[in-house]
């Protein structure tokens, strides 16, 4: 096909292999919840799934956790966000929080959580630290931390990898929200820092992030390997016991799975609505309260509880990593010990192989899905520059879209389909679920550096007689090469984080870094949870390493041609 005839329609094919397996996926979960399974030569409609899914008794339990820690978790994280943005922003302590940024976005969830529990467990390293000395406790308590009744350390789990993911979303938007000018003038109207910054800019900046914390509440509810590693097993969150059903060899229970996917939508839908719906209670007392004139009387009190919540979960992710390296070199280390009596490199030798192996897997998919998004989203975005294609506000809400609908509600389906239509399973398939994922943040990281690139080197190359494709590969990506780069790197720490696609769409053949890490929660061996946990942030980690020294050592001698 000829390249300009095909420029234009690359954004249709993009939104294809974006939502094209979502909508197939979805398909292949409503036919086996009402009862229609060829595989297992089931022929529908029933209602028998759903009767299955109503009888199970621990369903209210699994409903509740789903919701409360998905709501609890999205609104503490927005939270403190919010304050933490009104109160510092601007200030060092809010620049020290900027450049921790990059490395706490890098570490994935599953390790974040590995590194939580160990932390926090009854017999974790807060615990060695502070016995027998404070505690007097010379064996590790009795006590339900870990895979609490209630959720609640799986709740922090996931608060602590939000906040990076919301305030990097905040930053992006202050730049549009005209902050520091509104502040200022809120300051001099007698308004405190933070009273004066909710009332002026945060209207503006929220309407910019909705979408982004739409997908932290659809993904907290549905989220599989954080619950897996810190959430309650009796009964799990529903989307734990989904993958359980799936993964059972009685045919028949992909049934009842596939009823408890279309609840998992309808609690994800129901909940954006109630939040829509609080959106709007939340801004009508916000006119009430500005109408009020409050100055903020109690700013330093919140601005310093907001910073302290900040940097908390920042430290906790540090930690983490911190008590995950100490594991992965341990000898014996017996409890209430602060550290290990020895060190080693045993457990390296031992897992070492293992882990390489996984790791040449993610590298391959994580790699290949990256780079098929970058290609995707540099052809989008040159088409509309080239072709003057509006991106409506419709359109954004599309991009978000495969975010937003649980992974538990359609990945299902897409085996199952999978199944129906005889087609394997294997690494193909798990890059083509992967992409649905790295896309959108792919093109969210790219569009804005983008589309600001100043089009008058465009023009100043084409008056030389730069033909357009020469102009993009000789002037315009060059001097992008940062912003690339760095979406680059955000592609590949969202494929290495995979879970869920990996695993179902994978069929259990496809071993990742992600899969196996997960897997070994079950078994409680520290070591190989420590090696494959560092293994695997590792794997996130470089690619942002590289996308900031890459660019430096280029363009070391050429400072004109920086861009972003």
């Amino acid at each position: 096909m000829n390249r300009r005839r095909f420029l234009p329609v690359l954004p249709i094919l993009t939104l294809l292999a974006m939502l094209g397996p979502v909508a197939a996926g979805l398909w292949g979960t409503v036919l086996p919840a009402f009862g229609h399974l060829p595989a297992a030569g089931l022929a529908g409609p029933s209602l028998d799934p759903f009767r299955d899914l109503f009888n199970w008794p621990g369903l209210p339990r699994a409903v509740m956790l789903s919701l409360s820690t998905g709501v609890l978790a999205t609104g503490i994280s927005l939270a403190i966000v919010v304050l933490v943005t009104a109160g510092w922003s601007g200030t060092r302590p809010f620049r020290a929080l900027e450049r921790l940024l990059s490395p706490l976005l890098s570490v994935p969830h599953a390790a974040a959580a590995f590194g939580l529990a160990f932390l926090i467990a009854p017999s974790g390293w807060l615990s060695r630290l502070v016995s027998p000395g404070l505690t007097g406790w010379a064996r590790p308590p009795d006590i339900l931390i870990v895979q609490d009744s209630w959720g609640l350390t799986m709740t922090a789990g996931l608060i602590i990898k939000e906040v990076p993911f919301l305030l990097l979303i905040t930053l992006a938007a202050l730049g549009q929200a005209d902050a520091q000018r509104s502040t200022t003038i809120a300051q001099a109207l007698g308004y405190g820092r933070v009273t004066g910054w909710l009332k002026t800019v945060f209207p503006r900046v929220y309407a910019q992030i909705r979408p982004p914390v739409y997908v932290v509440l659809a993904y907290s509810m549905s989220v599989v390997d954080v619950a897996v590693i810190l959430g309650p097993n009796t009964p799990p969150p529903l989307s734990v016991q989904i993958v359980k059903w799936m993964s059972d060899p009685d045919l028949a229970m992909r049934l009842e799975a596939a009823a408890g996917a279309l609840l998992q939508l309808g609690l994800v839908v129901g909940a954006l609505l109630l939040w829509r719906i609080g959106e709007v209670v939340v801004a009508s007392l916000g006119r009430r309260w500005i109408a009020k004139g409050s100055r903020g009387r109690f700013d330093a009190v919140v601005a310093q509880t907001a910073l302290v919540a900040g940097g908390f979960s920042a430290v906790i992710v540090l930690l983490g990593l911190v008590v995950l390296t100490i594991w992965s070199f341990a000898g014996f280390w017996g409890f209430p010990d602060a550290f290990p009596d020895g060190w080693t490199l045993r457990n390296w030798m031992r897992f070492g192989p293992g882990t390489l192996e996984a790791l040449g897997e993610t590298a391959l998919i994580a790699g290949t899905v990256a780079l098929v998004a970058l290609i995707l989203t540099i052809g989008c975005l040159e088409a509309e520059y080239r072709y003057g294609l509006s991106f409506s506000q419709r359109a954004v809400w599309l991009l978000y879209l495969p975010l937003l609908i649980p992974q538990t509600a359609f990945l299902p389906g897409l085996q199952t389909l999978m199944l129906n239509m005889g087609a394997d399973v294997g690494r193909l398939p798990v890059m083509l679920a992967h992409l649905v994922f790295v896309l959108p943040y792919v093109f969210l990281s790219l569009a804005d550096p983008f589309r600001a690139w100043d089009t008058r080197m465009g023009t100043i190359a084409a008056a030389l007689r730069a033909s357009p494709d020469g102009v993009l590969w000789r002037v315009r990506l060059p001097m992008l090469l940062r912003p690339i780069l760095t979406a680059l790197a955000v592609g590949l720490a969202v494929s290495v984080g995979q879970y869920l696609p990996t695993l179902l769409i994978g069929g259990g053949r496809v071993a990742t870094l992600t899969t196996e890490a997960v897997a070994l929660a079950s078994g409680g061996d520290r070591r190989a949870i420590a090696v494959y946990g560092l293994m695997q942030t590792g794997a996130a980690l470089v690619p942002f390493a590289l996308a900031l020294l890459l660019p430096a050592l280029v363009w070391r001698n050429r400072r004109g041609l920086r861009h972003g």
